[in-house]
């Protein structure tokens, strides 16, 4: 999480939708930078802890964005990122496992540590699943970001990669997806929602 007090912004940090890019990006820009172990706070933490820390401690009121990704391409990333070399000996390696075998473990009852990789929407809704942010952007709608932060910070923002996962085999079987589809329905109707909004939400306002 990065938080640019001119721009009254803060950046939600959903894994896997180019989190990393982002903040190499603003990082330079930001006055409060939470790394490591708190650099992935979820919505509902920020909502209830920081930023009324903010409101009652700075007289800040700042507005949050983050990016929502296909979901299917985000586990798909997950799995890809957990094929390092750098996890081969740990529980977290996803190396042996097909795509197809690691979408079933990661809807599994139990998922292995390796599958353990949380839910888009759970990690961007509170209570009744009123989602927390209030600028929603879709991940494939990239340019929409770029704009959008190209406004607020008065420059261009200029983005490199970052963080890429390496190249593996990743197809899924049709039955599997659709396992998939019914498991993370959440996730999948807030998708589809943001696209057909044309690729950016402003939840909080309505």
């Amino acid at each position: 999480m990065l938080i640019f007090t001119p721009q009254a912004l803060a950046f939600i940090a959903v894994p896997k939708t180019g989190t990393t890019a982002i903040e190499q990006a603003l990082r330079p820009h930001a006055d409060i930078q939470f790394t490591k172990g708190q650099k992935h706070i979820s919505a509902q933490r920020f909502h209830r802890r920081i930023r009324p820390f903010l409101r009652e401690n700075y007289d800040l009121e700042v507005e949050a964005f983050a990016l929502l990704r296909d979901p299917e391409d985000q586990i798909r990333s997950w799995y890809k990122y957990r094929q390092r070399d750098a996890l081969r000996d740990t529980p977290e390696y996803s190396g042996q496992l097909s795509f197809d075998a690691y979408v079933n473990a990661v809807i599994s009852d139990d998922p292995p540590p390796c599958a353990q990789i949380g839910q888009p929407y759970k990690f961007l809704s509170g209570r009744g699943g009123r989602i927390l942010v209030d600028h929603l952007f879709a991940y494939e709608r990239w340019e929409l970001l770029d704009a959008f932060l190209s406004e607020r910070f008065e420059q261009r923002i200029t983005f490199a990669p970052r963080n890429v996962s390496p190249h593996a085999p990743a197809e899924l079987e049709p039955q599997t997806r659709a396992r998939l589809q019914q498991a993370r329905a959440a996730d999948y109707a807030l998708h589809a929602r943001l696209l057909d909004a044309g690729g950016k939400l402003m939840p909080r306002r309505g």
